[in-house]
């Protein structure tokens, strides 16, 4: 009888991560190139129940007296990658891809390391020495001699171009790219902040295929009229395994005010 409670328990523990995850992308919901994320559900795997120390048929032997499953948990999380709807600022630094692909950025932490990280959030801004940087002002990447990556550096009295190739122009000259980068494999990209993205092991490199376009936003992908419909779907099968419980809590009440009678 008491697996019961622990399975509306586990439901409930499920749904509570459901909700965070939910209110995660709701807070999000007007965060530049963010990716809502989700998550999956699986049962726990259903076990042989046994007798332990069966005087019946001796201590080598068990009596199986059936099988009993522990519920839901959270399966994997996962990100959705597809590209939220463009927003016309017309602000030369903001620049926007279509496509696949991602900014590339020198990121560097509170302890003043610094390391490579990748980001679809393109509203950059110019420090007053003509640096691109990002609005958290980690230093945004171009490619420099040889393909390798470095900051980039522009007159920021200069009036700034950027074409579709990523190729940012001065006064008519070609002054750097920007350097895009893309995975071969997203489940190999960790999240890290808000818009942030870092590859783990086994993450390969390809030739980012997106287009640059100055002067939009890509805005998040998250549909706040769908968040608050699962909001809602969420909430009920909470309140469901909490009335599982109850009435559990309430038959249990019962059967020991019997057993005190007898």
């Amino acid at each position: 009888m008491l697996k019961g409670l622990y399975v509306a328990y586990t439901g409930m523990v499920q749904e509570q991560k459901r909700m965070d995850n939910l209110a995660n992308n709701l807070a999000n919901a007007d965060t530049t190139g963010f990716k809502k994320e989700g998550l999956t559900s699986q049962t726990f795997e259903t076990v042989l129940v046994d007798k332990i120390k069966d005087d019946s048929v001796g201590h080598p032997f068990a009596n199986r007296i059936g099988s009993a499953n522990p519920g839901v948990k959270i399966g994997e999380s996962y990100v959705d990658w597809s590209e939220g709807s463009f927003q016309v600022t017309d602000v030369p630094m903001d620049l926007a891809i279509g496509g696949k692909g991602f900014f590339t950025v020198e990121f560097t932490n509170k302890a003043g390391e610094t390391s490579t990280f990748y980001t679809r959030d393109g509203n950059f801004q110019l420090t007053k020495d003509g640096y691109l940087i990002t609005t958290d002002g980690d230093y945004v990447l171009g490619r420099g001699r040889g393909g390798a990556t470095q900051r980039i550096k522009l007159d920021p009295l200069t009036e700034v171009k950027v074409d579709q190739e990523g190729y940012i122009y001065q006064d008519g000259k070609t002054v750097t790219q920007l350097a895009l980068t893309d995975f071969e494999d997203y489940n190999y990209l960790e999240h890290y902040g808000e818009n942030y993205y870092y590859p783990v092991d086994g993450a390969e490199t390809i030739e980012a295929e997106g287009k640059i376009f100055q002067g939009y936003l890509e805005t998040s992908n998250v549909s706040v009229v769908h968040e608050m419909v699962e909001m809602i779907s969420v909430s009920r099968q909470y309140e469901a395994n909490q009335k599982v419980i109850q009435t559990y809590d309430t038959s249990l009440g019962t059967a020991t005010q019997l057993g005190r009678l007898q």
